[in-house]
């Protein structure tokens, strides 16, 4: 009688050590919370550094399990080069994430060890997401990081608008699974398998039925709406407003840069050789996106509402390198959302400082003045936002440059204008920002207090922004290495 092999388990290391801490986490916090007088503070302060530390961990154990591409479950769950560079930031945004809403928390009141444990929670969903080779992990993954965030967005249960925001997200996530699940459906009802090596061999076999074209459709339009891409972006400024400011930070780039990896990965591994299939409304929804996301943030008076405009045009921009379809527009992809990452966090660690008697305020207006209370923050907050302009030397420029690269190589010249374009239109609402620091004057100025969390927070990215022509193959070698495991199969 043949013994059944043992299944391989060191792929998934990584995953299971998360799964382990966040239990252990957990039941930490639980006895904590008992037996501390001043409970909720410290037991918050305890989870908090020692999530850090678990994300930290489980980065070193990303880098050590790498060697080619391993399979696991059945081949349901793949880790190559391009899952280890998606995981690697994905961790750097949540680690970066719980850093700057611990002062945050505390004033605010809502200082619950919980909240640590579910933006870990929501990382290992996403560290399941692109590592994805089957359909069914991919919605497993998927909703694991979507309950967590549901939840997160309503962690301040107190205020009327965080709870609105966790619903309003909560009822439109349900409604992008269910197209999700259709479109899996009926992929699966056309080609007998949900695997992604399976789909890619019957795709290479002969051209794709009208019902499995229908079905890939579905299926971008359930990663679109992950991704805030127009037309399924209607959540996102409500919800960015709404939800706590280091909850908008979170939501803002680890899971925008979870979701979009994975919607590289289904569309370039199972579904790579019907790209003219789906080209059209890729590209359609690239336009929309920058263009929306340029237009609609010039009337916005709110920050955390402009930054989520800000944010679907950026989905529009890294989405161009997805049209191109090739390992050139891949490369350009992982290229910004490196460079998105540190614009992002350090804009939002500079918009976390806007307070006024101990009291955060949104509006840009509340920024006047703020080059003289706040300078260094000021300075900082006007790198990020030229970068996310495109201004040169800063990274975002190159950011855009090699996606534009990529689209003009392919033949998509097009579309690159397009990108140029809403880049001139948004650098006016980037431009208002810094002239509302710098030239007008205050009526009363924000508090003087930064906390030294965000201090670093701001100063790390600034420098990595402002500097990265000097050696920008530390992110470009990692990034084309990642491109190319995607399509050595």
């Amino acid at each position: 009688m043949e013994l059944a092999q043992a299944p391989n388990l060191i792929p998934v290391l990584p995953e299971a050590f998360v799964a382990c801490m966040i239990m252990a986490l957990l039941m930490l916090g639980v006895f904590q919370k008992g037996a501390l007088a001043d409970h909720d503070v410290k037991s918050f302060r305890l989870v908090s550094g020692l999530a850090i530390l678990v994300l930290a961990l489980t980065g070193l154990l990303v880098v050590m399990v790498t060697g080619g591409r391993m399979l696991a479950f059945n081949n349901m769950f793949v880790v190559d080069g391009f899952a280890v560079y998606a995981k690697i930031l994905i961790l750097v945004a949540s680690a970066a994430a719980i850093v700057m809403s611990s002062d945050y928390m505390e004033r605010q009141g809502v200082a619950r060890f919980e909240y640590a444990i579910l933006v870990v929670f929501a990382t290992l969903g996403m560290m399941m997401m692109v590592s994805a080779n089957d359909l069914i992990s991919l919605y497993m993954g998927l909703e694991m990081q979507s309950l967590s965030l549901y939840v997160i967005a309503s962690i301040q249960r107190d205020d009327t608008r965080s709870t609105e925001a966790g619903l309003k997200y909560f009822v439109l996530g349900a409604l992008a699974s269910g197209m999700l699940l259709y479109g899996s459906s009926m992929v699966y009802g056309f080609t007998g398998s949900t695997n992604f090596e399976v789909l890619a061999a019957a795709l290479k076999a002969g051209e794709p039925s009208t019902g499995l074209i229908v079905g890939i459709v579905f299926v971008v339009a359930g990663l679109a709406f992950k991704v805030s891409a127009v037309p399924f972006h209607m959540w996102t400024p409500d919800v960015y407003e709404g939800a706590p400011t280091p909850v908008t930070a979170f939501f803002a780039v680890a899971p925008k840069i979870a979701a979009l990896c994975l919607f590289v990965r289904v569309m370039m591994e199972p579904f790579g050789d019907a790209a003219q299939a789906w080209q059209q409304v890729l590209i359609f929804v690239s336009v929309a996106s920058m263009v929306l996301g340029a237009i609609a943030a010039v009337a916005q008076k709110n920050i955390k509402r402009l930054m989520a405009y800000s944010s679907i045009g950026h989905v529009g921009y890294a989405l161009i390198g997805l049209c191109v379809a090739d390992e050139a527009g891949v490369r350009g992809i992982l290229v910004y959302l490196a460079i998105y990452l540190f614009m992002n966090v350090g804009a939002f660690a500079c918009i976390l400082c806007m307070k006024r008697d101990d009291r955060m305020v949104e509006q840009i207006s509340d920024l006047a003045g703020m080059s003289k209370t706040h300078p260094g923050i000021a300075l900082a907050l006007l790198i990020f936002m030229f970068s996310m302009a495109g201004v040169p030397p800063l990274a975002g420029f190159f950011a855009k440059l090699y996606i534009f690269w990529a689209a003009i190589d392919a033949g998509l010249i097009a579309l690159a204008v397009i990108g140029v374009l809403t880049s001139v239109i948004g650098a006016f609402y980037y431009l208002r920002i810094v002239r509302v620091m710098y030239f007008e004057e205050a009526e009363e100025p924000l508090d003087g207090t930064v906390s030294r969390e965000l201090r670093w927070l701001i100063a790390g990215s600034a420098i990595v922004i402002t500097f990265f022509f000097v050696q920008p193959n530390l992110i470009l070698e990692p990034a084309a290495n990642a491109a190319a495991t995607l399509f050595a199969g």
